[in-house]
């Protein structure tokens, strides 16, 4: 049993170090390099963008990108701060300050290792897509406005920025005469950089060579020609660069309820979005998919040890995944030679990044947040079902308008909402009076292809689950019929599941049938719910007798009780 659940549970490094080599080593060292140099202005925007300082940043793509990549269950998942999570930990920050966000990640971290530990990874796959999309785009919107004011240099006299979306618009409509126009000089200077290196050089990351160009450019403006409205990171945050002595925060059962909500935003948040990025991982590289429910425990333990270094949340980021696959990174060592490059870097260059222009990260982040956009899928969702355009806006307005804690609780609320009704839509039941046509059907060794069914014996097929909503489909079948028969077969062969509700429900039509003088024998019942089955009352209401393998069975027992034989 132990050796079973460690099995479950083992961390894909060490699967992968069973035929490691030294030409998967070299592959995997140029990709960590490469990924590490193209999460350095990520994690420094992330950090500025979520309300923290940019080493925070740095400090959780290293901690939690090293936790990821050793204990998680994909083979190339590269973890760290994401653009997702910067509206969320953005508003923790200005309500609950950053010990608050400190520990919401720590329950977050929790939340996230028992899922994993529940084997709960594979439900999370279930979440409507255009619930997702509707996510993805409503952040991608946030992200942008919270740059607009770096972008323009905006002053706002001191006058705190709101932290609802309408209300950092009136802010910077009323405050736009304030334009600075050599911060939007910058930012657009940088936007063009990030675009047009891909079509030069394709594997130095345009957001790294726009830092480096505008970072310089800069630098000699306020050094030379006394250009000084110029706003840098060094302007605003004092840098240290150095990972700080691990601090364990007070938590307490107010601070738990408190915060919970907000944690749950954040574990729901990181295990759609690490799960989604493995998905599509597994996809590219092909061969041996991921644990779900490994890649959760990690980005778990991540999230839990992370905020004691001061870090932020992290999870699995597709940009980065998809950048070290597409560099040759196939094990997880990669990931982990990413977080030693940042790691490197922290302590090396680290006072260097002071020279930056916030103006310069914010055009990182406006790139950021068109590729998580997703407008053209967007676009494309609008010709779906009306229920999934409905589902999209309400999520992406309820994201963009109020808050995403607010958005997941009703997202997941919508996704349970549509799963029910989709699975209500194709459970049927169809009603037979005269006849039964068997034709195709493999259940059956007889040669009979449409079985005469005898007067007074009616048969109910049920094709689906067998949950609450079945109920009234069995009295609209019975209503249309009108009048009653002796015998009522109800062929379950086609229900692969029933529910505590629907147990209820079927106890309940065979009462009310027996009350009536009506006989109920089931027929076709598969073994797991027969088992649920038998621990109900069915069995001694209408006699074990009547629970039959198959539909000739059963009809041959209606004739014995019609004495038809």
């Amino acid at each position: 049993m132990k050796k079973d659940f460690l099995k479950d549970f083992t961390p894909q490094l060490f699967i992968s170090l069973k035929t490691y080599n030294k030409e998967k080593f070299i592959s995997d060292l140029m990709a960590g390099l490469i990924v590490g140099i193209v999460a350095l202005p990520l994690a420094l925007a992330f950090g500025i963008a979520s309300g923290v300082t940019p080493e925070q940043g740095i400090i959780t793509a290293i901690i939690a990108g090293f936790i990821i990549s050793f204990l998680g269950g994909s083979r190339v998942q590269i973890g760290g701060p994401t653009g997702a999570f910067i509206v969320i930990v953005y508003g923790v920050v200005q309500t609950h300050g950053i010990k608050g966000l400190l520990i919401a990640t720590i329950i977050a971290g929790v939340i996230l290792v028992l899922l994993g530990i529940f084997k709960l990874g594979k439900i999370i796959k279930f979440i409507p897509y255009p619930i997702i999309v509707g996510f993805t785009s409503g952040i991608a919107v946030t992200i942008f406005t919270t740059q607009i004011a770096d972008i323009f240099g905006l002053d706002f006299g001191g006058e705190k920025v709101p932290g609802d979306f309408i209300g950092k618009w009136i802010m910077y409509f009323k405050h736009f005469d304030t334009i600075n126009w050599w911060n939007t000089l910058i930012s657009i200077a940088s936007i063009f950089i990030i675009v047009i290196t891909p079509r030069v050089i394709k594997k130095i990351p345009g957001s790294l060579v726009a830092i480096i160009i505008i970072t310089i450019v800069v630098y000699l403006l306020k050094n030379y020609a006394v250009i000084d409205v110029i706003d840098t990171i060094g302007d605003r945050f004092r840098i240290n660069a150095a990972i700080p002595a691990a601090e364990i925060p007070t938590i307490n059962m107010a601070t738990i309820t408190d915060l919970l909500p907000v944690a749950l935003t954040i574990a729901m948040l990181g295990a759609i979005e690490s799960l989604l990025s493995a998905t599509v991982a597994d996809g590219v590289i092909g061969g041996e998919k991921h644990n779900s429910n490994s890649e959760l425990i990690a980005q778990g333990v991540a999230n839990i040890i992370t905020p004691l270094f001061g870090g932020i949340p992290a999870t699995g980021a597709i940009a980065r995944t998809m950048t070290n696959i597409n560099n040759g990174g196939r094990s997880p060592i990669a990931g982990i030679i990413h977080a030693v490059v940042l790691l490197l870097i922290l302590l090396l260059l680290m006072p260097l990044a002071q020279y930056i222009p916030m103006a310069c990260l914010a055009g990182v982040l406006v790139i950021v947040a068109y590729n998580m956009s997703e407008w053209r899928t967007f676009k494309a969702l609008f010709k779906n079902q009306k229920s999934d355009i409905a589902v999209l806006l309400i999520t992406f307005f309820l994201t963009v308008i109020f808050d995403l804690t607010i958005a997941i609780e009703v997202g997941l609320l919508l996704a349970v909402v549509l799963f029910l009704k989709r699975i209500n839509d194709v459970t049927h039941v169809s009603v037979f009076k005269d006849k039964l046509d068997l034709t195709d059907e493999s259940e059956y060794t007889q040669a009979d292809e449409v079985l005469i069914l005898p007067e007074d014996v009616e048969v109910y097929e049920i094709d689906g689950p067998f949950f609450f909503g079945i109920a009234n489909k069995f009295e609209e079948s019975m209503r249309i019929i009108g009048d009653k028969s002796k015998i009522r077969i109800i062929r379950m062969r086609k229900v692969p599941f029933i529910d505590s509700t629907g147990l209820h429900n079927l106890t309940s039509l065979c009462q009310k049938s027996m009350n009536d003088g009506i006989q109920v024998i089931l027929s076709g019942v598969r073994p797991k719910v027969h088992a649920v089955i038998n621990k109900s009352k069915i069995p001694n209401m209408i006699g074990e007798i009547n629970i039959c393998d198959n539909i000739n069975a059963a009809l041959d027992r209606a004739k014995s009780i019609l004495g038809k034989e």
